[in-house]
């Protein structure tokens, strides 16, 4: 999102805000589905460690072909929704205000949604798909004085990790090929054309998320410091970092670090490290080359455990890329860099930059899934 605890938030090194703004103005023009259409609507949250989007828009089956004007009915964004960062209550309460206000902007009441798709960081087993789907389907404070309510069991509620959000968006809302989120955190997340999926990295900074902004970041900031006791060379990154954090010695930067540890704010320093390897600082340019190899890496482990690449390892297959961190678009191009390691690998790739949000790619994702479900029921009655 992932992210970070637990799966990854990659996103949020605030590289796609603008974007995500950009395109709220350009697709808020729903015209005559104002009212919802007569189909209704599908609500897409995209929910992470550092914010949570969600967005309303009518059920219209696209096929293979985005429309060009995406009917966007209501926007609206809250903070962290992953239970393992702020606790159960905080993230319930969030999901439901964050459904609300877009249901509100909407100028529309939980009467009209068919179904929801929640793409949220920290889940990553059924016992979590389970506990999110109860926060929206069970009544708390929040839900009995705003426009949301409790949904009732005929509105479709799915729960998926947020890196399949991020997928669906570069994929029309299919569930095939792999997906690597780079942001704060970062994950590698992958469907094969049987429904298996499979993860790499998206362990939290504990655990490793080296490609991640958290990891680059915190890489550069112990180069500083290793450097100030002697057990390190000396780099760039120590004045650049200091004069950007507006400290004035090497010391200061264990109180600033541990004064407020938070995932988010670390990782903002990725730019500064970008700017010292375009300088020439070697020290910068490795942490940068090790991140790219971690994460080409990463989406290397998903592809050989679930075979997307054929027998022979040319087989065509999409692998979606979302986050800060590969959308930089510096001299030094992280994104770029990791986009031909995988070709490298993987002839048959095919990279793809989505041109909607991963809240979208989750609105995508609940049409797809609410058209086969009704489906099989018609089947199913028949």
């Amino acid at each position: 999102m992932s992210n970070l605890r637990s799966n990854g938030d990659a996103r949020k090194l605030e590289g796609d805000g603008g974007e995500a703004e950009e395109e709220k103005s350009r697709t808020n023009n729903g015209g005559a589905c104002q009212n919802g259409g007569e189909d209704g609507v599908v609500l897409g949250l995209d929910g992470g460690a550092t914010s949570t989007v969600c967005v309303c828009m009518p059920f219209l089956p696209f096929g293979d072909r985005l429309p060009e004007n995406l009917p966007i009915l209501g926007r609206a964004v809250t903070g962290c929704t992953n239970h393992n960062s702020v606790g159960e209550t905080a993230a319930r309460d969030s999901l439901e205000q964050v459904i609300s206000d877009a249901l509100l902007e909407a100028s529309l009441d939980k009467s009209a949604v068919r179904g929801v798709c929640l793409g949220v960081s920290g889940v990553n087993h059924p016992s979590d798909q389970e506990r999110v789907s109860n926060w929206i389907r069970s009544t708390s404070p929040i839900s009995m004085i705003t426009p949301m309510g409790i949904f009732p069991s005929r509105v479709k509620v799915y729960v998926q990790n947020d890196a399949v959000a991020a997928l669906a968006s570069g994929t029309m809302g299919k569930l095939h090929g792999c997906v690597l989120i780079a942001g704060t955190g970062c994950i590698a997340y992958g469907f094969d054309g049987d429904g298996r999926e499979a993860r790499a990295s998206g362990a939290g900074p504990i655990l490793g998320d080296w490609g991640s902004g958290y990891g680059i970041a915190a890489q550069a900031l112990t180069a500083v410091v290793r450097a100030h006791d002697g057990r390190g060379p000396q780099t760039m990154l120590t004045s650049t970092i200091l004069k950007a954090l507006g400290l004035s010695s090497p010391d200061e930067l264990i109180g600033w670090t541990y004064a407020d540890p938070c995932w988010a704010r670390i990782a903002a320093l990725v730019p500064e490290v970008v700017s010292c390897a375009e300088a020439g600082d070697e020290i910068a340019n490795r942490i940068l080359v090790e991140a790219v190899e971690d994460l080409a890496l990463s989406v290397k482990a998903v592809v050989q455990r679930l075979g997307l690449c054929g027998k022979d390892g040319t087989d065509s297959f999409p692998v979606v890329m979302v986050g800060g961190v590969l959308n930089a678009n510096k001299e030094w191009d992280i994104g770029k860099e990791v986009a031909t390691r995988i070709v490298q690998h993987f002839p048959g790739a095919c990279t793809i930059r989505p041109k909607v949000e991963p809240a979208v790619g989750a609105a995508m994702l609940a049409m797809n899934l609410l058209t086969r479900d009704e489906e099989e029921e018609e089947d199913h009655n028949r």
